[in-house]
């Protein structure tokens, strides 16, 4: 047995001795991983009464939002019905004010030739629609400083106890029963102590180390990158004037690439800057260190040999350059909580509506049962590891919907805190009502193309 540089492991394993672990902070609700959807749920379970303790490991707030730079909201809007409000909102007017974000007019929410080409490239089109062109979506497309400048307003506005450089290691668990978390951090290891746990971590770190039973799948990584020094205005008459040609460009540049959705490129807010969603890259473990390690690499290669193409070959390219590569590996699947419900794939596709709904997406909803484990009390997940089968989870785990859900299980922590009951056992009604008088809509009222659900055997109450 070798280790990655051909040194030969003399030990498999070695015994830990127990420490004793200095409890650093308390609150109500404790929230670990300070993505979009632990921003959420931090802030919704402080702005309803509970003392909150978010935990990051970065350096900052944002997860995937900043540090992953996937810069576009989408899967927000059923048809013309937007769906996902409340703090997804919050965020999207507050970069408006500071003029770092973009999105269509309700007037050009359309399907046009035209439209097409003025919002193709922002990304805001409809992604589930077949032909071309596209409808033109509400959808928006920001910047990942002034999400995470954002975060830190929002966070530090409701009073929330905020611990970056926390990277979480294990659950404080007794009979059965979350009573907080330890994280290491420079200074050691530290406890942080809470009466209601929200995992956010996206690989249900917290829930699979505290015994809540969970299934693994992968799906395919991507290390987004962006280009400074783009001429917008060249690239796309180049890609208008002389469509042959364009695609032939950018079909060999997705060729490089290895993998990557029909747009490889968007515009973002920043002049003369690109986002490149791309490399898509399968077959690592977003859980293993190797695999991640030798993803980061072959990433890294694929986008410097794409740089050199583009600067050669692309209109409106020949000045660009490296700007700066993504912080955080988009991983897209790996853990998924096996909840006291599973959303199924049919559910997301039929639009299934469900009596307990308390998030929803583009066109489909979440239950509450799909964020309680099945086994351990005082304990949600909200996230992209939520309750559902990989291929439900697939085609549900945009960055809204998982706000929506940080913020359906930041508010149920802090109603049922309120009520002395169990989170599992929280009064679902009010958590709906809770969500609707703060800006939410957490699926109760379901839309007309919407498939009633049977009632549940056993509803939350």
């Amino acid at each position: 047995m070798s280790n990655s540089f051909g040194q030969p492991l003399q030990r498999s394993t070695v015994t830990s001795p127990a420490r004793e672990v200095p409890v650093v902070a308390a609150s109500d609700v404790v929230v670990v991983g300070g993505g979009p959807a632990g921003v959420s749920a931090a802030v919704a379970a402080a702005r309803n009464g509970a003392s909150v303790t978010l935990l990051e490991r970065y350096p900052y707030l944002g997860g995937l939002a900043s540090g992953g730079m996937v810069l576009v909201l989408d899967d927000m809007a059923n048809g013309n019905e937007i769906t996902v409000t409340g703090i997804a909102q919050e965020y999207v007017e507050r970069l408006e004010k500071i003029g770092l974000a973009v999105c269509p007019p309700e007037e050009d929410r359309s399907t046009s030739q035209a439209l097409w080409d003025k919002w193709a490239r922002w990304g805001l089109f409809d992604f589930h629609s077949h032909g071309l062109p596209k409808p033109v979506t509400y959808a928006v497309a920001f910047d990942p400083d002034g999400w995470k400048r954002v975060s830190d307003d929002l966070v530090e506005e409701s009073g929330v106890n905020l611990r970056l450089h926390s990277w979480f290691s294990e659950p404080i668990v007794e009979d059965g029963r979350m009573r907080g978390v330890v994280c290491e951090t420079k200074s050691g290891p530290q406890a942080i102590m809470g009466d209601v746990v929200v995992d956010t971590t996206g690989d249900i770190d917290v829930a699979s180390r505290a015994g809540a039973p969970y299934d693994q799948d992968g799906y395919i990584v991507t290390l987004v990158f962006r280009l400074g020094g783009v001429d917008f205005e060249t690239a796309e008459r180049f890609e208008q004037e002389d469509p042959k040609a364009a695609r032939a460009v950018n079909r060999q540049a997705k060729r490089i690439l290895g993998g990557a959705w029909e747009m490889w490129w968007l515009r973002t807010p920043l002049p003369g800057v690109a986002w490149c969603n791309a490399p898509h890259m399968s077959g690592f473990d977003g859980t293993s260190v190797e695999d991640l390690t030798r993803a980061e690499f072959e990433a890294r290669r694929r986008i410097n040999e794409v740089v050199e193409y583009v600067r050669a070959h692309y209109p409106g390219f020949e000045k660009a350059y490296l700007l700066d590569v993504a912080e955080q590996m988009g991983v897209r699947q790996t853990r998924l909580l096996q909840g006291e419900y599973v959303v199924t794939k049919d559910d997301v596709m039929q639009r299934r509506h469900f009596a307990d709904s308390v998030a929803r997406g583009r066109d489909y909803y979440t239950p509450y049962r799909a964020l309680v484990p099945r086994s351990v009390d005082q304990l949600l997940v909200a996230g992209r590891h939520y309750s559902a089968t990989p291929e439900a989870q697939r085609v549900s785990r945009e960055i809204p919907p998982c706000m929506a859900m940080g913020q359906a299980a930041g508010t149920a922590a802090a109603l049922a805190l309120d009520a002395g009951v169990d989170v599992r056992h929280v009064d679902i009604a009010a958590v709906q009502r809770t969500l609707r008088d703060q800006g939410a809509d957490p699926g109760d009222s379901p839309s007309a193309n919407a498939t009633l659900a049977p009632a549940p055997e056993e509803t939350p109450a």
